[in-house]
């Protein structure tokens, strides 16, 4: 993949917990749009296209941490960035 293409398709692991290995704050910043199993989501705490997976937050629940309890959903899941406009490049396995 070249630097131009690789620039325009976000990470293929990402995640918004700042204690994560795979949190970035400046992909975060150019907003990621998520579409997991053919549906656009909202609420995806993190996710991997290339082994297919996302985690979702579990209602209100938390552990005794106040960490958000999550959820591991399995399926296709596509990325792209959306400061790119409307036919952005997609990253999917």
């Amino acid at each position: 993949m070249s630097e131009e293409t690789t620039s325009q398709t976000p990470p293929d692991h990402l995640s918004v917990n700042p204690k994560s290995e795979h949190f970035d704050v400046e992909v975060l910043k150019r907003g990621v749009g998520i579409r997991f199993k053919g549906k656009q989501r909202t609420d995806i705490e993190e996710y991997c296209i290339s082994e297919g997976w996302v985690r979702v937050q579990a209602g209100k629940t938390v552990d005794r941490k106040g960490n958000p309890l999550t959820l591991k959903l399995t399926g296709p899941v596509e990325a792209w960035y959306e400061d790119l406009g409307d036919n952005p490049p997609v990253a999917k396995a």
